[in-house]
């Protein structure tokens, strides 16, 4: 028989005792469940950091660095596709909407984006002067998700035709 004041001391140890065993009991999660768990939690979306140029990384407000990186990249495709005979080819053209593609490896690939409806000028042609003239393109660091490069699409409108 117990004295009466270790009662409370042993009512107390067998609580603790009985409470403390169920944090032994908890699952520990695998690494599949803990990787599932992440994948869904990423935004695929959205990338960490905006593709870049050199110039472009000494900026450090994120939003000033994606407006700079843009702006260069629609002024150097203005500026190489100045120098051909687009706009006398096609007067009617003063825009041209360019699909741009940042690949992992820093190179760059374009697209000429026309309307579905689009007779009133030849694409084939459109297209293949656009990849003649954006050959040695300055180099591009590519986006980052979760410091990975990763591959990155934007359209950008291109001014063909200067009044």
């Amino acid at each position: 028989m117990l004295i009466p004041f270790m009662k409370k001391p042993f009512a107390l140890l067998l609580l603790l005792l009985c409470i403390s065993c169920q944090y032994f009991d908890k699952k520990v999660p695998s690494e599949k469940e803990l990787l599932e768990k992440q994948m869904k939690e990423i935004n695929w979306n959205e990338v960490d950091e905006y593709p870049s140029i050199a110039d472009c990384e000494k900026i450090a407000d994120e939003s000033l660095r994606k407006q700079c990186f843009f702006e260069f990249l629609t002024t150097t495709i203005q500026e190489k596709l100045a120098v051909d005979t687009l706009a006398s080819m096609f007067p009617q053209l003063d825009t041209i909407e360019v699909r741009v593609t940042v690949l992992p490896d820093s190179n760059l690939t374009f697209e000429p984006k026309f309307p579905k409806d689009s007779v009133a000028y030849d694409t084939i042609k459109i297209d293949s002067i656009l990849h003649a003239r954006l050959i040695d393109f300055p180099k591009v660091n590519p986006a980052l998700k979760r410091g990975i490069p990763v591959k990155t699409q934007f359209v950008l409108p291109v001014i063909v035709k200067s009044e």
